[in-house]
């Protein structure tokens, strides 16, 4: 499960509980800039997920960590396909987060606000 924070300029996707020591990871830091698109996308889920560097996989339960995917970096902690969003980023580490969090909508609506204001901002 990831909470998203924002502060100032950037997004903070926070790793929480258990799911940092699957992910290796405990939070990512992304501009808001970098944030292109931010969906629903159930088909990611069932599909090749790539090769893990460093991640967890455990079928039907959990995919959390880096992954490769076609010469790319794609973050994931899903456990619960439910609550999964796809975001697509420019410019960083990560061209993709997959991601679980506790209320999916709202999360969307927030991001889709901070991409539009810097949609609007670019002119």
């Amino acid at each position: 499960m990831v909470e998203v924070e924002f502060e100032g300029d950037d997004v903070i996707f926070i790793v929480k509980g258990i799911h940092k020591l699957w992910a290796l990871k405990s939070q990512l830091t992304i501009p808001q800039a970098h944030i292109l698109a931010v969906r629903r996308d159930d088909t990611v889920l069932h599909a090749w997920k790539g090769w893990k560097a460093p991640g967890t996989k455990i079928p039907n339960i959990l995919t959390a960590g880096t992954f490769y995917l076609e010469g790319e970096q794609v973050f994931w902690d899903v456990s619960h396909a439910e609550g999964a969003l796809v975001i697509d980023l420019e410019d960083e580490q990560y061209k993709r987060l997959i991601i679980e969090v506790e209320h999916p909508e709202a999360v969307i609506e927030a991001l889709a606000s901070a991409i539009e204001r810097n949609r609007a901002q670019r002119g």
